[in-house]
């Protein structure tokens, strides 16, 4: 991303909602059903609290730190015995090449418009209602009940999107893939079958090896996961290494 801070709409939709959701959720939910000050009351809104902190926290890194950039003098080596996979165009057959950066692409890195450069392994992204008694709805003018309503306007569409987009990225870690990577699998697939041959994804290296690739190799850090563990972002480790390791060890 560009250096500075530039206004965007988006960025400051989510922030608003996000803010909106805690105020709501401590100060009127958890308050009016246990009360801040009893103990139900005070842990709802701590653990609340840490949830609420974790996703600003993994949100602000998200825009904040940057994605990674191909070193200038980038060069692909083709005789490089380490690293056995090149990839290609997918017409012509030639060494991907960005047009807009004027280099060659590592693999898995694609040109990212908001960036403007080439990113390396880019990924692409009730009952209250009718509880309340006649007695709360009178002290307080049908404020709370506004509250509830505008909530369950954000939460319901928020929880089924989050929900789906994490259900989706499970996947694509599982499986280590990107979003861009598992679009052009599909074709590749396609591409195989039709050629009579069989595709694998060439980074799938099994689940748990997926796991500690994308999170790190520290179970314990997969909380709050870094990208140290990933080294330059130019190579990657894939099936044929194992490959190759297996039948060495035999």
């Amino acid at each position: 991303m560009t250096k500075g801070f530039t206004f965007s709409l988006p960025v400051s939709v989510v922030v608003l909602a996000i803010f909106y959701i805690y105020f709501t959720t401590v100060f009127i939910f958890i308050d009016r059903w246990f009360g801040l000050m009893s103990s139900p009351g005070l842990m709802n809104a701590i653990v609340f609290t840490v949830v609420a902190l974790m996703c600003v926290f993994s949100y602000t890194v998200a825009i904040l730190r940057d994605p990674g950039r191909v070193p200038a003098d980038y060069m692909p080596d083709v005789e490089d015995d380490q690293n056995p996979m090149h990839e290609i165009k997918r017409k012509g057959g030639d060494l991907r090449y960005c047009q807009k950066c004027s280099h060659y692409k590592p693999p898995r890195a694609h040109h990212c418009r908001v960036c403007k450069r080439c990113v390396l392994r880019m990924v692409l992204l009730v009952g209250s209602l009718t509880n309340d008694s006649l007695e709360d709805e009178l002290q307080t003018g049908g404020s709370f009940r506004t509250a509830y309503v505008v909530s369950g306007l954000l939460l319901v569409p928020l929880s089924v999107a989050l929900s789906v987009l994490l259900g989706w990225h499970i996947y694509l870690v599982f499986h280590n893939k990107t979003t861009i990577e598992y679009h052009e699998g599909v074709r590749a697939l396609w591409l195989a079958e039709k050629g009579g041959t069989v595709y694998k994804h060439p980074y799938d290296l099994g689940i748990y090896e997926n796991l500690t690739t994308v999170l790190g190799p520290n179970i314990f850090s997969w909380i709050c996961p870094s990208s140290r563990h990933i080294g330059s972002g130019l190579n990657f480790r894939t099936a044929y290494h194992n490959a190759v390791g297996a039948s060495m060890s035999k």
